[in-house]
């Protein structure tokens, strides 16, 4: 599995989830940085990279396109450092991995620990 971190979480993430396993990239790295999330949906989906965010964006206009990917991985949390949710993240990643690669969006509250699982593309159904 291949995972772009998204520019509102710390670069640090991609060496974390190196050391985990998995294919990682920031997206301030991956040449000249998108500046809407659409182009970054758009390089991710190209790219056949999961984008791993925090930012509820990302959610809304994957349903609203009803595109059938990039799956979007999103995190709630208050802290984002790898060193206080890293072992949540990636307990969960393993969990739903094969279910991220065939095409969903999950949004994990960490300090809840509930997630919500969309598969793609998002019918408006689902949405309500």
């Amino acid at each position: 599995m291949k995972i772009l971190v998204d520019m509102c979480l710390p670069p640090s993430w991609v060496e974390f989830l190196h050391n985990a396993g998995w294919e990682a990239l920031h997206c301030s790295s991956i040449g000249p940085t998108p500046t809407k999330d659409i182009e970054v949906m758009a390089w991710a989906r190209e790219h056949c990279h999961i984008l791993f965010t925090h930012d509820l964006d990302f959610g809304a206009a994957l349903a609203l396109a009803t595109e059938s990917g990039p799956s979007i991985f999103q995190v709630t949390a208050q802290d984002l450092m790898t060193v206080n949710i890293g072992p949540a993240v990636v307990r969960t990643l393993r969990e739903l991995e094969s279910l991220l690669e065939s095409g969903a969006l999950v949004q994990v509250g960490l300090e809840s620990g509930k997630a919500r699982i969309f598969r793609l593309p998002i019918s408006k159904a689902e949405g309500c």
